[in-house]
């Protein structure tokens, strides 16, 4: 995605003492929660190897995101959501006991002071009111992130004619974003 590269460029520059990790979800064929995944949960479960290197995928990934500062999420909207992969990296990282608790008056987030952005890419216009962008708030809500900051890159189908202007504003607003997040 050309915005989001925009954005690490920006950001590189601005930042050069930060260590950044980037992960393609598909790229790296990150596993989808199943059924024996949540069997192996179980305190007497005794996982299959398959099932143990997803969830060792899962452990890494919740590793990952509880000593990161930032994180920087881009996607697709289809279909009014997030792409499958995106979910089940939510699902990984969505872990009781580790980035939030149940409490006798409802839950605690464990993990307050992230920052977040998210670009999202989508072909017609919702300005922050769609479903998918309101589910990645709140999933990373639930885990104490205070502010998500949307970067949309949103209307190039619904007006093709203005999808490169779409795209270079989005890249400058990129840009700027890269500066000071």
């Amino acid at each position: 995605m050309r915005v989001l590269d925009q954005f690490l460029t920006s950001y590189q520059a601005a930042h050069p003492a930060d260590t950044i990790t980037e992960r393609n979800l598909y790229e790296e064929d990150f596993p989808e929660l199943d059924g024996d995944m949540l069997a192996a949960f179980a305190p007497d479960a005794k996982p299959t190897p398959a099932t143990a290197a997803k969830l060792a995928v899962f452990d890494a990934a919740l590793n990952q995101f509880k000593v990161a500062d930032k994180i920087v999420i881009a996607n697709p909207m289809w279909n009014l959501g997030i792409p499958t992969k995106l979910k089940s990296w939510i699902d990984a990282i969505t872990v009781v006991g580790q980035t939030f608790r149940y409490t006798a008056s409802g839950h605690v987030a464990l993990l307050p002071g992230k920052q977040v952005l998210h670009i999202q890419a989508a072909g017609g216009k919702y300005a922050g009111q769609d479903p998918a962008t309101q589910y990645v708030h709140a999933a990373l809500e639930y885990l104490g992130t205070e502010k998500v900051i949307d970067l949309p890159v949103e209307g190039m189908d619904h007006f093709p004619e203005q999808a490169p202007a779409i795209v270079a504003a989005a890249e400058k607003q990129a840009t700027a974003l890269g500066q000071s997040f």
